[in-house]
Parts: C-alpha cells; sequence; structure tokens
C-alpha cells in the first residue's frame, strides 16, 4: 500500500514536470512568435511604407504636373490666337502705310508738275524772287518688308522732311515695336568708303573685337570660307582653283594644315558634319572632290555628268554617310546668276563614292544655289533661281512641298536653330524668316538691298550665316564691312571691321562668337566677338 502510494506520487510528481515542460515551451514559442512579428513589422514600418508613401507623393506630384500642363496648354492656345490677330493687324499696318507713301508720292509728283506749269508762266525775275517750295519724300525705295508690327491701335509714322537735291537726305519709317524691331531706317545718301564706294554700314556700331586674325594665302579673291565641324580649322576657296585648309588657333597644331589645287573656279565647300577628316570640294567644271585632311589627299574624285557642269552647292547630311549636290547646266548670260540653266540634284554615297540617286524637280528646273539639312537630315530645303523654296523628304526621296519665296533668284538659305523657321537670302537683297509650321508666313524680314552690290555679285553669290544661337545673321556685303543683324531682337545691327575690298563669303564658328569673312581682296579673316 505504501509502495502504491509511492509510485502514484512519484507518477504525479513526473506529470506535473511534463505539464510544467509543456507550458514552457508554449511560453517560449509565444515569445518567438511575437519577437518575429515585431522583427517583420520593423522591417515592414521601415522599408514598405516610407515606400508607398514615396510613390504617393510622386503621384501627387505628376497630378499637379498635369493640371499645369493643362493650365499652360490652354495659355498658348490663347497666346496662339493673339498672335495670329496681331500677325492680322501688322499686315493690315503694312498695307495702310505703304497705300499712304504711294498717295504721298503720287501727290508729291502731282505737286511738282502743277508748281512746274505754274512756273512756266512766271517770269525769270520772278521765279527769283519767289522760288517754289517743294516738299518730297526721300527717293529711297519703300519697302512693306521695312515696317515693323506695332501694337495694336498705333499706326505707322512716316516722316516727310523738306528735300534739297545738295544734300544727303534720309527718310525714316517708324513703328511702334512688335517684338522685331524699335526702327528701321532707310538710306539714300551715305558716306563713302576708301574705294569710293557708298558705304551702308556707318549707322551700325562697329563689332567689339577680342582679337582677329587675318590669312594671306590665296592669290584671287575668295569665293567660300567654311569652319570644320569642331571650329578648329578652317577651309577656304579662291577663284584661282586652290583650297586652303589651316588654323586661326595657335594652341591648334597646324599638322592639318594644306593647299589643294582643283584646276578651276571653287563653287562650293563643305565639311563632313562627324569630323574634321574630310572636306568636298565643289567646282565649275564639274568636279567634286572629297579631301581626306589626315591623310592629306584626295581620296575620292568625282565628276557630274557633261551636261550640268557647275557644282553650285553641297551639303553632307548631318546623321549618314551621304552628300547632296546641285549642280546646273550652262546658261546663256555674262553674269553669276544668267550663266545659269537647269538643275540637277543628285545624293551621293560617301562609303562607295557613287550617286544613289537624283531628287525629283520637274521638266526643266531653274538652277539651285543653295542645300540645308535639318538637324536630323530627314528634310533638305533648296533654294532656285526662279525664288522657289523646295523640301524633300530625304528617307522616300521625294519633294514633300514648295512655295515661292521671293520675287528673284534665291541666294542663301539656311534652317533656323530651331527648326521651326528657315532664313532665306534673294539677290534683291531682301532677308525673310519663314514658318515652318504655317507655311507662307514671314516671322522676320531685313532689307539688305544696300549692301548688295552688282559688280561683286556677277562673279559670285549672295550669302548668309547665323550664329550658334541663332540669334545673329552675318550676310556678306558690296562694302568694305559686312552687317550682323540681330534676329528678331530689339538691339541695333553691327557691322564687322573693314577688309579693303567686299565681302564675298561669311561663316560662323559651330559653338563660339567667331565668324570668318572672305574678301575680293584676297583675305581671309577671323574675328572674335566680344
Amino acid at each position: 500500500m505504501g509502495m502504491i502510494c509511492c509510485k502514484g506520487v512519484r507518477t504525479g510528481l513526473h506529470g506535473l514536470v511534463g505539464l510544467s515542460f509543456h507550458l514552457s515551451n508554449l511560453e517560449w514559442y509565444e515569445a518567438l512568435r511575437l519577437s518575429v512579428r515585431n522583427f517583420f513589422s520593423e522591417i515592414f514600418n521601415g522599408t514598405r511604407m516610407p515606400a508607398l508613401l514615396k510613390i504617393n507623393s510622386e503621384k501627387t506630384t505628376v497630378n499637379r504636373l498635369k493640371k499645369d500642363i493643362k493650365q499652360l496648354n490652354l495659355k498658348l492656345s490663347e497666346l496662339q490666337a493673339l498672335l495670329e490677330e496681331k500677325d492680322g493687324q501688322l499686315w493690315q499696318l503694312r498695307s495702310n502705310a505703304s497705300s499712304l507713301v504711294d498717295a504721298s508720292t503720287e501727290e508729291t509728283k502731282s505737286s511738282s508738275s502743277v508748281v512746274y506749269e505754274e512756273n512756266r508762266l512766271i517770269s525769270k525775275d520772278s521765279r527769283e524772287t519767289c522760288p517754289p517750295a517743294t516738299f518730297q519724300i526721300g527717293e529711297a525705295e519703300v519697302n512693306q518688308d521695312w515696317i515693323v508690327a506695332g501694337p495694336a491701335g498705333i499706326r505707322p509714322e512716316i516722316n516727310i522732311s523738306k528735300s534739297d537735291p545738295n544734300l544727303s537726305s534720309q527718310s525714316s519709317l517708324r513703328a511702334g515695336d512688335g517684338g522685331t524691331a524699335d526702327s528701321i531706317q532707310l538710306f539714300q545718301d551715305g558716306p563713302y568708303n576708301e574705294n569710293g564706294r557708298e558705304s551702308h554700314v556707318e549707322d551700325f556700331p562697329e563689332v567689339k573685337v577680342d582679337f582677329q586674325e587675318t590669312f594671306l594665302g590665296h592669290t584671287s579673291p575668295i569665293t567660300r570660307c567654311s569652319f570644320s565641324a569642331s571650329g578648329n580649322n578652317i577651309a577656304s576657296a579662291s577663284e584661282d582653283g586652290t583650297v586652303r585648309i589651316w588654323t586661326y588657333d595657335s594652341s591648334t597644331p597646324a599638322s592639318r594644315n594644306a593647299t589643294i589645287y582643283c584646276g578651276a573656279k571653287i563653287m562650293s565647300l563643305d565639311w563632313e558634319c562627324k569630323s574634321d577628316r574630310l572636306l568636298l570640294i565643289g567646282t565649275a567644271d564639274g568636279g567634286i572632290k572629297a579631301w581626306n585632311v589626315d591623310a592629306k589627299r584626295v581620296v575620292c574624285d568625282l565628276n557630274t555628268s557633261e551636261a550640268f557642269p557647275s557644282v553650285l552647292d553641297i551639303k553632307c547630311s548631318p546623321v549618314e554617310p551621304i552628300f547632296v549636290s546641285a549642280a546646273a547646266s550652262k546658261g546663256h548670260g555674262s553674269s553669276h546668276l544668267d550663266s545659269l540653266g537647269f538643275a540637277s540634284l543628285t545624293v551621293w554615297n560617301m562609303k562607295t563614292w557613287k550617286a544613289m540617286t537624283v531628287l525629283p524637280l520637274g521638266k526643266d528646273p531653274p538652277a539651285i544655289t543653295s542645300l540645308s539639312f535639318n538637324h536630323n537630315g530627314k528634310i533638305l530645303a533648296a533654294a532656285a533661281t526662279d525664288g522657289m523654296i523646295h523640301m524633300f523628304d530625304m528617307s522616300a526621296g521625294l519633294q514633300i512641298t514648295g512655295w515661292p519665296a521671293h520675287d528673284s533668284a534665291i541666294s542663301s538659305i539656311l534652317f533656323g536653330p530651331d527648326e521651326t523657321s528657315i532664313f532665306s537670302l534673294g539677290v534683291d537683297g531682301k532677308v525673310l524668316e519663314w514658318s515652318l509650321q504655317n507655311q507662307g508666313q514671314i516671322l522676320w524680314s531685313r532689307n539688305c538691298s544696300r549692301f548688295c552690290d552688282p559688280e561683286s555679285s556677277k562673279n559670285c553669290r549672295h550669302e548668309m550665316a547665323l550664329d550658334a544661337n541663332g540669334r545673329r545673321l552675318l550676310v556678306t556685303s558690296g562694302s568694305v564691312r559686312a552687317p550682323i543683324y540681330q534676329v528678331r531682337g530689339h538691339a541695333i545691327g553691327l557691322r564687322t571691321l573693314p577688309h579693303s575690298a567686299a565681302i564675298t563669303t561669311v561663316d560662323w564658328h559651330p559653338t563660339l562668337p567667331l565668324f570668318v569673312t572672305g574678301s575680293a581682296d584676297n583675305s581671309v579673316r577671323v574675328t572674335s566677338m566680344s
């Protein structure tokens, strides 16, 4: 009995110990579970929650930006409508001013005629005692492109002053500024330059120069000059058939300097767009040469067809290894433009050096004088001697649009810096900036006819160049100085330092405020603006 009691007690004790051990295990598992939950909770709170908060914040920002963009688009639409309204007012102002000037001119002529008839009836003594007073508008031609848009309700003011045939006279046509310029002056008889020829740029302040370098390596008038893709080298061509490659910077190695003898007058130059390695040269006898600057030799010597001997312009694609040549047949005139006949536009492969295709221009097309690619090489603009601008889709090899831009031949064409516009320069001296979004709309204009010299234009084309920012336009000149216009700016233009003869070719550095001018005095100058 006593043994049974002891065994029962021992069994009970073992049960209690087992129960105690089981309870401790449960507590341990519970503690472990709580620890794991707290651990993952801390991880969740430390990473997931901030990430969710960040995503939520970014979504809020995106939604706010979308609302801002909608508001900006709405404001842009309103501004576009206002711009169109102002454009209509501009044309109305131009029309009114032109009518007013024409009426005043007719009235002056009529008045002068009446005075003359009356004076025939008056004795000589009477005429000497009481000379008739006549008023007339200055003889400078008034062109609608000189009239600048002003705010609504402001009419252009035309100054009519008493004139004396023995005095130099000046007429000014002013209008309130509409985002183009504050005043434009028309000049008649200006001061004269060193050669006795009228100097038309004395009204512009002289450009402030950091430095200027003059290259005297040529023996004939300069026909072309061009900066390389990096701007470190310059190619300049002369009427004597030579092309020289040189550097204006003393810190740049002169190892690439060279003289290329082409045997004919150089009509066009263009550098490969991606490097300074290749220079393309077009001549008056149908030759196209590719000069390798590193190897210092001609790597390819092409010829256009005999029917189109004059290579008027060459342009390399900024993206693909191709270039386009604009060649012309012979005309029957003696001047540069009259000597040009029909046009031929050929696309060449720069790897195989073979012609790929001929761009369509229609039957007996007028000569193409100037070419310009857009930034990705998909669009090519071409200017013709009949005043037309042609636009080609290079991927399809077809003309996509075109419009009559000038009443006379176009000598130079350039895409604007943002490529929403295109600049054209006519042989009549008119510079027009055309909208590519609203075809046929003129955004900005200048009349450079006072810088066009008929003598110099007989041998070369009138040319222009835009700086890297597209804010300054440099134009060739029949005077010893060339004008630099502020495109759509309020500041007055500038004038270059003088050569000793007409300025026949111009170009801007691709990135710096640096320009090059070639002259009929055989010199080439590089000028750095301050």
